[in-house]
């Protein structure tokens, strides 16, 4: 999907590796049978039963990662699971099909069905599934959640985000821009979680935005099996000509100071971009409040810290976000007013042992750490009398 080779190393291969591990580790101390005194003085046994069969439906921007972090817990958890991958990127599933095989997964347990939209409705609608564990697009999940809704069939939805990056005040704006490299262009910009909302004091305003362009300026566009690649090209020409819309949207409601329109310099074939910049953003602007899912950021000035929480938080999604800051105590009490799943204190980035998942329009659920394992299970309570 044309990923960058430093970041598929991180995040498509040693990501899922890094996700078995941890679930197995988890499942190893997770209370799947608890025992508890009643108020009668008799005993509740409290029971994690198999939710049932799972559709584990997985988009094409990270896929194995997603694919483990449904799949695994199923199992983990005593369910079977057919998996619906993207028809963008089906091969890296049928590989993962092949080592299941080869981990000697009983025959059936595992099933990969690839295919398009179609397939996914057939698997949330057919009355044999148990679960549907959805990551996509909010406007697929509302439906898919109004179809489980109307069936009363569990489901969780992990869905877009439109992340705030907190610059405060005291933030070091050299080390913010370093780590907001990484935040806000992860995987060329098409991450759920990406920072695309930078929010920075009206005093060091002019600063930030500076640095940040030129960081945005320097990142090299090119092949992504090269090393040196921060902006590798996009999955799609769909996915292309969505993204250079919101860029030439973008420069009639803000100022553009990085990237632009067209084709970067020497990118004469692929589904490029520019890594775009725009500053002076209303958080109204279209371009500020819908996910875009590309290396486009905004950057949106703020007059003192309470505003700068509303604004995160005036926004549709509540997936991530992050603070960065010289007080990290402070971070923690700021984030602590996020209205988001995940927040990071100068940096970004899931921890596997800790739930995933967002607030709002980002879904339903959590994915990773026991209460990934949770989403798998339904809970029976057995009362044994004295």
């Amino acid at each position: 999907m044309g990923s960058p080779i430093a970041f598929s190393q991180l995040a498509q291969a040693l990501a899922p590796s890094l996700l078995i591990t941890t679930f197995a580790d988890l499942a190893e101390r997770h209370p799947w049978t608890e025992r508890r005194p009643t108020m009668l003085g008799g005993t509740s046994i409290i029971r994690r039963t198999p939710v049932g069969v799972v559709a584990a439906i997985v988009p094409w921007n990270v896929p194995q990662v997603v694919a483990i972090s449904k799949l695994v817990p199923a199992l983990l958890a005593g369910c079977s699971v057919v998996v619906k991958p993207p028809p963008e990127t089906p091969l890296d599933s049928m590989l993962l099909a092949e080592l299941v095989e080869q981990a000697g997964v009983p025959e059936g347990v595992v099933s990969v069905v690839p295919g398009g939209a179609d397939i996914g409705d057939h698997l949330v609608r057919h009355p044999g599934v148990d679960k549907v564990a959805f990551t996509g697009s909010t406007a697929t999940g509302r439906h898919i959640g109004e179809v489980c809704g109307r069936a009363l069939k569990r489901v969780s939805l992990e869905l877009g985000g439109k992340s705030a990056a907190l610059v405060l005040e005291d933030a070091d704006i050299a080390r913010t821009v370093d780590g907001l490299r990484f935040a806000s262009f992860m995987n060329t910009g098409q991450a759920c979680a990406a920072q695309t909302r930078v929010l920075a004091p009206a005093d060091r305003y002019d600063e930030l935005v500076d640095a940040f362009a030129a960081m945005a300026d320097s990142l090299v566009v090119g092949d992504p099996l090269d090393d040196a690649t921060g902006i590798g090209p996009l999955v799609s020409p769909r996915q292309q000509q969505r993204v250079a819309d919101y860029i030439a949207l973008g420069a009639g409601e803000a100022r553009m100071v990085a990237g632009g329109p067209g084709r970067p310099v020497g990118a004469d074939r692929g589904w490029y971009v520019r890594p775009t910049v725009f500053a002076d953003v209303d958080n109204r602007a279209r371009i500020a409040r819908e996910e875009i899912f590309g290396p486009v950021v905004c950057v949106i000035p703020y007059r003192d810290e309470a505003e700068a929480i509303a604004l995160a938080n005036d926004s549709d999604f509540g997936l991530a976000g992050s603070v960065w800051t010289a007080d990290g105590e402070h971070g923690v009490d700021v984030a602590a007013q996020l209205r988001t799943g995940t927040v990071g204190i100068n940096h970004y980035g899931p921890d596997f042992g800790a739930p995933f998942g967002g607030f709002k329009a980002s879904g339903l659920g959590r994915e990773y750490g026991p209460e990934g394992l949770d989403e798998f299970v339904e809970l029976q309570s057995v009362a044994l009398l004295p």
